[in-house]
């Protein structure tokens, strides 16, 4: 079958380690990258062997030869590039957040629809193979009903000041970029809570720095935090009434996990990723397009939204606004 081209839009740290799993894969190649610098694609070009390279985005969205769009941008940009890829009628992947508030992530959803094009948010956790196979396990009720889930991701910045991640501008903060991850593990297990109480701490330039929240759902509970002042053992557990599961750290991208009975004996499983991690949401992607969907089954833009309103949910408790909101 024609391989799927693939342009990149940001070629940052995360496009990087992106862009070496893509090709690692026989089903895609890259075939444009972009970047307001055209030095800063020149390079990215070159060092990757990419044929075509632009200085605007806006360039990229009229080759012919892409199929889908990359956009590792930061948060505040994803939602206008987005639209503007798929209104170009270019298949869309953007990373995680896929925008920066549940009225954003909405009119990507239409141009969606609107252009008959497939948008993902890039929340590459939900296709790990160790992750997947958690998800089933509690799904099967293996180790029963869940009743608790505690999971953070805290790693300590060394200058929060020069940090984007705590630019308010960009939409940055602990919460967008940090603690969403652990947000999404209960709710790809648990669903929609109920109830949300949220709490933060906030750096000088107005970004959360260090945010908990405690999820609350008619039988079980789940407490989540991200941060950028300490570091965490990273691991995630999922309680139930007959046993848990522990996802080895760092816990988000982890390739083993233990299973472990009420009464003490456990059982470790490894289930080893392709490359980073990143091919298995680039082998959904293409698995979806070439069956001539807008959407995946497994992170659909239904789970965007309600993992969205989650995360405006605690936004609102704890007042972060950004500026060009």
């Amino acid at each position: 079958m024609k391989k799927i081209n693939w342009g990149l839009i940001g070629p940052g740290k995360v496009t990087h380690a992106f862009v070496k799993d893509l090709q690692l894969l026989e089903h895609s190649r890259v075939s444009a990258v972009a970047s307001r610098s055209a030095a800063k694609a020149e390079a990215f070009a070159e060092q990757y062997d990419i044929p075509n390279r632009y200085g605007s985005y806006a360039e990229l969205f009229q080759d012919e030869e892409v199929d889908i769009v990359y956009i590792a941008t930061p948060p505040n940009s994803h939602a206008e590039l987005g639209i503007a890829a798929m209104n170009a009628g270019k298949h869309a992947l953007i990373e995680t957040p896929l925008a920066v508030n549940s009225a954003q992530a909405q009119e990507l959803i239409a141009a969606s629809r609107r252009n008959g094009v497939f948008l993902m948010e890039a929340f590459w956790v939900r296709f790990i193979p160790a992750i997947r196979e958690c998800l089933e396990l509690a799904q099967n009720k293996t180790i029963g009903d869940i009743t608790y889930i505690t999971a953070d991701l805290t790693t300590p910045r060394s200058n929060l000041d020069a940090d984007w991640r705590l630019d308010m501008g960009l939409g940055g903060g602990a919460l967008m970029t940090r603690a969403s991850y652990p947000v999404a593990l209960a709710y790809m297990i648990l669903g929609k809570p109920q109830e949300v109480v949220a709490a933060a701490r906030f750096h000088r330039t107005g970004a959360d720095k260090q945010v908990s929240a405690i999820l609350k759902y008619e039988n079980g509970i789940a407490n989540i935090m991200g941060g950028f002042v300490s570091n965490s053992d990273m691991v995630g557990r999922i309680y139930g009434t007959a046993g848990s599961i522990l996802l080895d750290p760092w816990w988000y991208e982890t390739e083993s996990f233990t299973i472990v009975e009420n009464g003490g004996e456990s059982r470790a499983v490894k289930m080893p990723k392709h490359g980073k991690g990143f091919t298995h949401e680039i082998d959904e992607c293409v698995r979806c397009i070439r069956a001539g969907k807008i959407q995946s089954d497994l992170w659909s833009h239904r789970h965007s939204l309600e993992w969205k309103g989650i995360i405006d949910e605690i936004r609102m408790q704890i007042g972060l606004k950004y500026p060009f909101e």
